[in-house]
């Protein structure tokens, strides 16, 4: 029986990081699964989930905990097996000029609206033409299965007209 790990971290931003936490999987037993990693403002970032024989389990925790220091903080958390679900998938693109909130008001806006945000990469950035600040997000959502995506559509239309910014949205693939 397989049992499934996600694992957190952050650490000082220095080579070897991703080498190290690799390695201690492969080690003792682990198959890396999916990630999400990244660099921001000179600290090393990310998530990760593995799978591992449920009789090795204890024997990983205990080396990826061995891994925790100073300089290097990690979690690891007990996970369920993904499971492959009746809902619909879609990229969101927004767009718009920078102020305090805009993420709070789109993911309050989302889960009213039952949305799950599955993914949501940010960035700041300045205008081209005029240097004023600009906010982006994409963000992958999930909708149950029986959602109008032209109702969908019409709802986060309402959304970018409450927010001020743009929203384009569109459905993708559910596999890679």
């Amino acid at each position: 029986m397989q049992q499934h790990l996600v694992i957190s971290i952050i650490s000082d931003d220095k080579p070897g990081v991703v080498e190290m936490l690799s390695a201690a999987v492969a080690e003792n037993g682990g198959n890396w699964e999916d990630s999400r990693m990244a660099h921001f403002a000179g600290k090393f970032a990310g998530i990760l989930r593995v799978s591992v024989a449920a009789e090795d389990g204890p024997r990983l925790k205990e080396a990826l905990m061995s891994l925790a220091g100073a300089d290097f903080k990690l979690q690891v958390e007990d996970a369920l097996a993904v499971a492959a679900d009746s809902r619909q998938t879609l990229q969101l693109k927004l767009v718009g000029n920078d102020r305090p909130g805009i993420v709070k008001e789109i993911s309050r806006a989302l889960a009213a609206r039952k949305i799950n945000v599955e993914t949501l990469d940010t960035r700041y950035g300045s205008t081209p033409w005029s240097g004023e600040p600009l906010f982006t997000a994409e963000c992958t959502i999930s909708v149950a299965e029986d959602v109008s995506i032209d109702g969908l559509h019409d709802e986060l239309d309402e959304i970018a007209d409450e927010l001020g910014v743009e929203i384009d949205c569109e459905e993708t693939s559910s596999a890679l």
